[in-house]
């Protein structure tokens, strides 16, 4: 699960960044975003990408993709952009990208375990 939101925040968020991918430029400026952040948000994503995806770093990554997640859906919401599809799109790769988490870091998943169930 890592490997697969690994793989498709580099091939279809950060690559088209950095290549200036005119569905990048016209994605950004839809919501309202000037196409010069283009390249400062794709480096942003690619470190916060290899955090998530580095075992030690892998909570921080987590937590810090999350907010980067949140101004995107934040930024949709502000541009009436569709429910279902462009808004919450930021919503289904958070959980997918905290599910992964859980399952491959057991020191994580006993910390969940712990505070939501009690358990040890």
């Amino acid at each position: 699960m890592t490997a697969l939101v690994v793989l498709f925040l580099l091939g279809a968020s950060v690559a088209p960044k950095f290549m200036g991918a005119q569905a990048a430029v016209d994605a950004l400026t839809a919501i309202g975003w000037s196409s010069s952040s283009l390249i400062w948000l794709g480096m942003l994503e690619l470190a916060l990408t290899i955090l998530y995806a580095l075992p030690r770093t892998g909570p921080l990554g987590a937590v810090l993709m999350t907010g980067l997640l949140g101004g995107t859906i934040a930024s949709h919401l502000r541009a009436g952009s569709p429910l279902a599809s462009h808004t919450l799109f930021g919503l289904y790769l958070g959980l997918f990208l905290w599910v992964a988490l859980y399952l491959r870091d057991p020191p994580f998943r006993a910390f969940v375990r712990e505070r939501l169930f009690g358990a040890r």
